[in-house]
């Protein structure tokens, strides 16, 4: 487990100067880039507490929503730690291998996402028929946990993206395979910011639920072929949401 920050470090971090110029027409992958660009920099001493968005926005001259995208993604993946009413601080060690994913993931438009939604299919497909095999009592206890949340939080969106993340990731750790699991983490950090637009209201909420309990049956009843069918019925939806979410403009509101 990574050791979390003191969040007694409060470094003064010369923003322009450390971020560099962003090229026209960035985006949230652009942000993330040069973010990740200064905070494997060594310039900045781990546990170091982050300028707030605001400020961050402010010297790239993007909007607020941009840098929150993309610091969402770098805490998913552990480079960052979020404290609620305290602020971003920068993890006390930085993975080489999720860095790298990042700037291969997160970097590569529109034709390689499309790529790595289907890349995502099939590792969820192999994970949940592994799950079905290694699954125990307690195993099957926090999955329904976690679809309970969905159930109860359909009017809170952010919630249930969380519980339904939280629901995949463990299916990964029951499949007791650490590098599947850990792509699939990678993968779900860098598809979080379609993940989150794709749900968007009380419909899809509702379809996604009702996969999520077949998944649940295939897995409770530890029948790996059930399992890996429902759960591709579930990738192809969930992947045509993700598709559609991608190819529709995102409002422009920060």
């Amino acid at each position: 487990m990574r050791n979390v920050p003191a969040f007694a470090k409060d470094q003064s971090i010369q923003l322009p100067a450390a971020l560099g110029t962003m090229p026209t027409g960035s985006t949230v992958s652009e942000v993330a880039k040069l973010l990740l660009k200064l905070f494997t920099s060594g310039e900045i001493e781990p546990g170091t507490r982050l300028p707030p968005e605001r400020a961050l926005a402010a010297s790239l001259g993007v909007g607020r929503s941009a840098v929150r995208e993309a610091l969402a993604a770098l805490e998913i993946l552990g480079i960052v730690i979020v404290k609620a009413g305290s602020g971003t601080y920068l993890r006390d060690s930085v993975s080489e291998l999720l860095p790298q994913t990042l700037s291969w993931g997160l970097m590569l438009g529109q034709p390689r996402t499309q790529e790595l939604i289907q890349v995502r299919h099939g590792l969820e497909v192999y994970a949940a028929r592994l799950a079905a095999e290694n699954i125990t009592d307690e195993g099957v206890a926090r999955l329904t946990g976690y679809l309970d949340t969905m159930r109860a939080s359909k009017d809170d969106l952010d919630r249930f993206v969380e519980a339904d993340m939280h629901f995949h990731l463990e299916i990964g750790a029951i499949a007791g395979n650490v590098v599947l699991q850990h792509l699939l983490q990678s993968i779900r950090s860098l598809l979080r910011v379609w993940v989150e637009r794709a749900l968007r209201d009380r419909p899809h909420a509702d379809l996604a639920v009702a996969e999520h309990q077949l998944i649940l049956d295939a897995l409770k009843a530890r029948d790996g072929d059930t399992a890996a069918k429902v759960m591709g019925d579930h990738m192809l939806t969930a992947g045509a949401r993700l598709t559609e979410t991608r190819t529709t403009p995102a409002g422009a509101a920060d």
